[in-house]
C-alpha cells in the first residue's frame, strides 16, 4: 500500500501554461518537471547561446521569446534569474503592463521570500517563492534529481497549499521558510554546499601535488562517508587531528600549505578553528590540549612563507 502523502485533489493547481524567464540551470529542469506532472510549457526567454542550447534540449518545441511574451502567454510563470537582477526584472514587468492579475508568479531565488515580488502582488499577481535546496547541472539529469529535494517555500498564508502542492508535483518535499528566515536559510546552504565545491576542489587539488594519481577515487568514499556520519551524529561526527587536539601534526599541515599551495592557507586556518571551537564545546577535544592546538592556529593566514606557528625554527 502506497502511503506516501498526496495533496488534497481542490488544491492541486489546475493543468497550467508555465513559461520561463531566464534559462538558466534551473528554470528549464523545473519546467521540464512540472511538464511530467501534465502542466505545459509554453515559452521560455534565453539571451545567452548557453541558455538557449539548454532551453532546446530541455525543453524542446518550447519556442524562446522575450520576457513580457512569456508572460502574455503563460498562467505559471518561472523567474528563474540571478538573486540581484530579481527585484529589477519584478519591477520592469510590473510597470510595463506584463503581469496580469490571477497570474501565478514563482522565482525560485533562496534569499528572497515573497515579499520581493511586491510589485506584482499590486498588479494582481499570485507571488510564491519556491527555492530548490539542489545544485543543478543544466542538463536532463537535474529533473531526476528533483525527486526528494527539499524546496524552501514561502508565499501568502492563502497560497500555502498550492505552493505546496507545486512542489509536490515536482517531486519535491515542501519545507516552510518564514519570509524574515529567508537569508539565513540561504546563508546557510551556501556554507555547506558551495563551501565544500571549494573545499573538495582543493583537496583534489593537494592530492595530485602528492602524487596521488586518482585522488577522487580516494576522496569518494572518504567524503561519502564523512557527510553521512555528519547528517546522521552532527558534530558527534568530528574527527582528526584538530579534534584529537594534534597540535604537532596541525603545524605539520600549515607549514606543507605555505609551501606548496599557500592559497589553502586561510580556509585551512578557518576551518580549522571552527572545528576546534566546535570540538571543545561538545567535549570531543581535551581542554589541556586545547591551548597549544589554539596556538597553533592563532598564527597569520595570508600563506606568506616562514616557519608554521607552533613549530621551533
Amino acid at each position: 500500500m502506497n502511503t506516501t502523502s498526496q495533496p488534497d485533489p481542490r488544491d492541486r493547481p489546475a493543468r497550467l501554461t508555465v513559461g520561463v524567464v531566464g534559462a538558466g540551470r534551473v528554470g528549464p529542469a523545473l519546467a521540464a518537471s512540472l511538464q511530467l506532472a501534465g502542466h505545459r510549457p509554453v515559452a521560455v526567454s534565453a539571451v545567452s547561446d548557453a541558455s538557449r542550447r539548454r532551453a532546446e534540449e530541455m525543453l524542446p518545441d518550447v519556442p524562446v521569446v522575450p520576457p513580457a511574451e512569456v508572460l502574455e502567454r503563460s498562467e505559471l510563470v518561472l523567474l528563474t534569474v540571478p538573486d540581484d537582477a530579481l527585484p529589477e526584472l519584478v519591477t520592469g514587468l510590473a510597470e510595463t503592463g506584463a503581469v496580469r492579475p490571477g497570474q501565478l508568479l514563482v522565482h525560485t531565488s533562496g534569499r528572497y521570500g515573497a515579499k520581493v515580488l511586491d510589485p506584482a502582488l499590486r498588479a494582481g499577481a499570485l507571488p510564491l517563492a519556491l527555492h530548490p535546496a539542489m545544485t543543478f547541472t543544466g542538463t536532463p539529469v537535474d529533473v531526476q534529481r528533483l525527486a526528494g529535494c527539499s524546496f524552501g517555500v514561502t508565499a501568502p498564508e492563502e497560497l500555502r497549499l498550492a505552493a505546496e502542492a507545486l512542489v509536490i508535483e515536482m517531486g519535491g518535499e515542501p519545507e516552510w521558510i518564514a519570509e524574515e528566515n529567508r537569508p539565513l536559510y540561504h546563508a546557510a546552504l551556501a556554507l555547506g554546499a558551495n563551501h565544500l565545491v571549494t573545499l573538495v576542489a582543493q583537496s583534489l587539488e593537494l592530492l595530485r601535488t602528492a602524487g596521488v594519481g586518482a585522488p577522487d577515487r580516494m576522496l569518494g568514499p572518504l567524503l561519502g562517508a564523512a557527510l553521512d556520519n555528519a547528517l546522521r551524529s552532527g558534530d558527534a561526527a568530528l574527527t582528526g587531528p584538530v579534534a584529537r587536539g594534534d597540535a604537532g601534526t596541525v603545524a605539520a599541515h600549515v607549514a606543507e600549505l605555505r609551501k606548496h599551495a599557500p592559497g589553502t592557507v586561510a580556509g585551512y586556518l578557518a576551518m580549522a578553528r571552527a572545528t576546534a571551537d566546535r570540538a571543545l564545546a561538545h567535549g570531543l577535544l581535551k581542554p589541556e590540549l586545547a591551548e597549544p592546538l589554539l596556538g597553533v592556529l592563532a598564527g597569520p593566514a595570508d600563506g606568506a612563507p616562514g616557519s608554521s606557528p607552533g613549530e621551533t625554527p
